[in-house]
This record gives structure tokens, sequence and C-alpha cells, in this order.
């Protein structure tokens, strides 16, 4: 996986998720995203 930045990590999963062919993608976008303790959706 290419070097992203915190944003470019939350983008690129919501897109991810958007999209169903990309299921396994997300899953490894959702492992580093909680590696980084980032939350991709903000609380509501």
């Amino acid at each position: 996986m290419k070097i992203m930045s915190n944003e470019q990590l939350v983008v690129s999963y919501r897109d991810a998720l958007k999209s169903e062919s990309d299921k396994e993608w997300a899953k490894i976008l959702k492992d580093e995203i909680s590696r980084r303790g980032l939350r991709p959706f903000k609380a509501r």
C-alpha cells in the first residue's frame, strides 16, 4: 500500500465502501484506520 495521509486514507475508505467491488480494499483500509486511531465518520 502506498503511503497516505490520514485524510486520504479516510476518503479512500469511504469510496471503497460505496463501491461494491472493493470490499477487500475496504477491509485493508479499515485495519490501517484502526491502527492509526482514526474515526472514518463523524459522531452525530
